[in-house]
């Protein structure tokens, strides 16, 4: 991620001095400061174009399987170790389907987890997770997962 972003740096950089430059030679007339601007211009308008190019991607693409994602369904999980962290409740739940995310809950004062979280699963994987997760062993403690209720705004 930094070295795209790096490249696409330096890449903006260049085309801002070659528009500078050609803009200069063509015309004595312009001001070096507006082909300077003309240039940046012209880099921000061509970046994106050359990054598809250059990593052959189409984001358009990429935008219309984003928009074909599954429902999914938010899990309670109760009774964790507090020493789990995301990336071993994602592995666990990932055995049933496909989580979107985990959130984990922690202390707002001291920054220690709770010992619950939430699961955002697909929801076609959910009662299947449910089903074997729930009253199952994980890290020495008894794990209680159900569908999570919605969060009411007047409590």
């Amino acid at each position: 991620m930094k070295s795209s972003f790096g490249i696409t740096l330096l890449v903006s950089i260049v085309l801002a001095v070659v528009g500078y430059v050609v803009l200069a030679s063509i015309s004595l007339a312009i001001a070096p400061a507006l082909a300077l601007a003309v240039g940046i211009v012209l880099g921000g308008l061509l970046i994106p174009i050359l990054s598809q190019i250059v990593s052959g991607t189409n984001t358009s693409h990429v935008v219309a399987n984003d928009s074909a994602e599954v429902s999914l369904q938010t899990l309670y999980v109760g009774n964790l170790p507090y020493r789990a962290n995301e990336a071993a409740i994602m592995e666990l739940f990932s055995q049933y389907g496909h989580v979107n995310s985990v959130r984990l809950m922690k202390d707002r004062r001291t920054g220690k987890r709770k010992g619950y979280g939430f699961v955002e699963i697909a929801a076609k994987s959910a009662k299947k997770a449910i089903n074997s997760l729930n009253d199952s062993e994980f890290q020495e403690r008894t794990l209680k997962v159900r569908m999570a209720k919605e969060k009411n705004d007047d409590e």
